[in-house]
């Protein structure tokens, strides 16, 4: 058994940027330890105070920890490939969002992306907490819907693994080489284009 966690992977930036941003990292190895609710209050603190558009707020969450109501349904609702490592995490989170505006009733285009701004602030101060986070879209929205009665004016948009590092030698070997392989991403100038679109 690994006597070492991974708790930070490298990462290899070209400038210099905020700790919480270059510490996280998306790993399938998880302690069962649990998450107490004061930190989880923290980290829906953080996603409050996220912007959108209209001040709507539109995120919503359902929450489900290891062992409790919930979880299993969150379980059975990922693809088989997110399975057998995110069933160990204590904590388990739907996130949704409302796609129209509660004053007009218009859809709202910006629902997703603000979730994305509050997704943002969760994993910045999971970071801070030294948690980390497995965002997945692999999962049968339907079975979402179905298992927690969720309305129609309601969109499961992931379903998100939080807890402490893991020892990947608990994964796949296959997953176990994805945990320890070196983070990359694409170069400035392959995303970010000033004055026209490439």
């Amino acid at each position: 058994m690994s006597t070492t966690l991974v708790t930070h992977k490298q990462t290899p930036t070209e400038h210099d940027i905020l700790d919480v941003i270059k510490n996280r990292w998306s790993p399938r190895s998880f302690s069962e330890e649990s998450v107490d609710q004061e930190t989880l209050n923290r980290l829906f603190e953080a996603v409050r105070w996220a912007p959108s558009a209209m001040n709507e707020q539109p995120w919503r969450f359902i929450v489900s920890k290891l062992g409790e109501s919930g979880h299993e349904q969150m379980i059975e609702s990922l693809m088989p490939g997110n399975q057998p490592w995110a069933k160990h995490a204590p904590v388990l989170i739907t996130t949704l969002v409302k796609k129209t505006y509660t004053n007009s009733g218009s859809h709202n285009g910006a629902a997703k992306h603000d979730l994305g701004l509050a997704m943002g602030n969760f994993s910045a101060q999971a970071t801070h907490e030294g948690l980390l986070l497995h965002q997945m879209g692999g999962f049968h929205k339907s079975k979402i819907i179905e298992l927690f009665s969720i309305p129609e004016d309601y969109e499961p948009v992931t379903i998100v693994a939080v807890g402490y590092p893991g020892d990947p030698d608990n994964l796949t070997e296959d997953l176990r080489a994805r945990e320890l392989a070196p983070r990359s991403r694409k170069q400035i100038e392959e995303i970010v284009y000033y004055g026209n679109f490439k």
